[in-house]
């Protein structure tokens, strides 16, 4: 009984000492403090109801930031260090197929044959004799002047750039037949005899700014960068195929170089076979002053599109490749998590706090509908109706701070159990015309076409990460008590249509 009329003592208390406005601060806290703790049942169901809404915001929230950090990882060895975009010329061809004439205008074709080459390789040697001649091929991306580096440099928005070029080296080598020794082959074509072909693509880069170049220094994961321009630097799958390492010497067009390092491409990147200095392939392939890519660094990531824009506009007939186009390579499950959390991750978030709201604001109804006794005993004696909803409402804001406090809580158990898991996605790019993936499924390179840097296909393990920072916790502890504050603001209305009649009739 004591209980019941514990309430009621309030009134009497606040009667007695000068109606409801004397010593009013301090009643309210009491009053309140006394009610929770009354009603600890019903408290820590509101709270905790509270709480899981927010704590389900919090755990969202913190596995889509997990994954933007997961897909981030994988994509930022894409554009190099601090890279943003890369800028090519592409042969523009004016009408469907391949490059060997077909589909070429005129001034097209003239201009696959300045980059194909000087024309038929001349081998020096008689016949009978043996010869090996090598050959730079571009292609595609039809190289420009160097001088464009400096010029998109200047552009507003781009903090530095950086020319590279890749060729492929097209290497012939056997014995001139002698006469006689052509075979007729079926439709009157000549098959030469004993002549081997292989190529490998070349990059030369500008050794002055390693982390704008095609491979950069972190990419080395053996040996050290390019010092010299005698010096080369291997990709690893190439470097395994043909049994080289640190500190052999590989031959090009009759020049020998030291192997100084191997580097690895990173899942989805372009890739060739061997990295050197950037003038001394000009020298060697009769390209002096001309390059065809550029690698641009923007003043930061919202400059991007504006600065790519900027490029094309200026530079005619050009191509800007940024990093959102490089996310496009990328599939497997790190992909399809991503997007099930960007269409699905909203929408989970507001269906749990606007649950949590209603289960809270029911509750509050409920509570005050027991509570009848006491409300109308406290307008009986004169409490005005903004102090009957303020009485309802600061009861329910310091539930909604519980259950922030809960919710939070649950959040950061989530996070930390996503973290204690494991959990790994596989980020994935497929080979090119269905190539296989490299051993283990791991990245190997695939392609070039004309001194096209290939794209390196296969798949790699991201590990999944949860993080929670303050400002998350701040903004669920928030909504926890906006949900406090919506449910005591039903209530606290629901309260104040109460009259006076109505706690009488309960009494007895």
């Amino acid at each position: 009984m004591a209980d019941r009329d514990f309430g009621n003592s309030y009134a009497a208390f606040a009667l007695l000492f000068g109606g409801p406005d004397s010593m009013a601060g301090m009643f309210f806290l009491a009053y309140l403090s006394s009610e929770l703790r009354r009603r600890r049942g019903r408290t820590l169901l509101t709270a905790i109801g509270l709480g899981v809404g927010v704590g389900l915001v919090v755990a969202v929230n913190a596995l889509s930031a997990g994954l933007d950090d997961a897909q981030q990882n994988v994509l930022e060895p894409l554009t190099g260090v601090g890279t943003d975009m890369t800028v090519t010329r592409p042969l523009q061809r004016s009408g469907g197929g391949g490059f060997g004439g077909q589909g070429l205008s005129a001034k097209e074709r003239a201009q696959l044959r300045d980059e194909v080459g000087p024309g038929p390789l001349k081998l020096g040697a008689k016949p009978g004799e043996r010869f090996k001649a090598t050959n730079f091929l571009a292609g595609p991306q039809l190289t420009f002047d160097a001088g464009e580096v400096a010029r998109i440099a200047g552009l507003d928005g781009v903090t530095d750039a950086a020319g590279s070029l890749t060729l492929t080296a097209a290497t012939i080598s056997g014995t001139v037949p002698k006469k006689g020794a052509d075979t007729p082959a079926r439709g009157g074509a000549i098959v030469r005899q004993s002549v081997d072909a292989n190529s490998l693509s070349v990059t030369g880069v500008d050794r002055s700014k390693p982390s704008l170049a095609a491979v950069t220094p972190s990419q080395v994961t053996s040996g050290r960068y390019l010092k010299a321009d005698d010096e080369v630097v291997l990709n690893v799958s190439y470097a395994k195929q043909h049994g080289l390492g640190v500190g052999d010497t590989v031959t090009l067009k009759g020049r020998k170089l030291k192997v100084v390092g191997l580097a690895q491409a990173p899942l989805g990147g372009s890739a060739s076979d061997l990295y050197m200095d950037l003038g001394r392939l000009q020298r060697m392939s009769g390209r002096e002053g001309r390059v065809n890519q550029v690698q641009v660094r923007a003043e930061n990531a919202d400059a991007v599109p504006a600065v790519a824009k900027a490029i094309e506009r200026s530079f005619a007939s050009s191509s800007v490749t940024t990093s959102a186009d490089l996310a496009k390579r990328i599939g497997g499950s790190l992909v399809d998590a991503k997007n099930l959390s960007s269409k699905l991750g909203a929408a989970l978030t507001i269906v749990a706090l606007v649950a949590a709201f209603l289960i809270a604001s029911l509750l509050t109804l409920a509570s005050v509908a027991k509570r009848v006794r006491e409300l109308g005993t406290l307008k009986a004696i004169g409490w005005p109706q903004r102090l009957v909803v303020r009485q309802v409402a600061g009861e329910s804001v310091a539930q909604g701070l519980l259950g922030g406090v809960i919710g939070a809580a649950l959040g950061l158990g989530a996070a930390a159990l996503v973290g204690a898991l494991g959990i790994t996605l596989q980020a994935s790019v497929a080979a090119q015309g269905g190539g296989a993936q490299g051993p283990g499924g791991g990245p190997v390179a695939i392609g070039p076409a004309f001194g096209q840097g290939r794209i390196t296909s296969g798949s790699t393990d991201v590990a999944l990460g949860a993080p929670v920072d303050a400002r998350l916790l701040l903004i669920a502890i928030g909504l926890a008590v906006v949900g406090g504050l919506v449910a005591g603001s039903a209530g606290g209305l629901r309260a104040a249509r109460l009259r006076p009649a109505e706690a009488l009739r309960h009494i007895g």
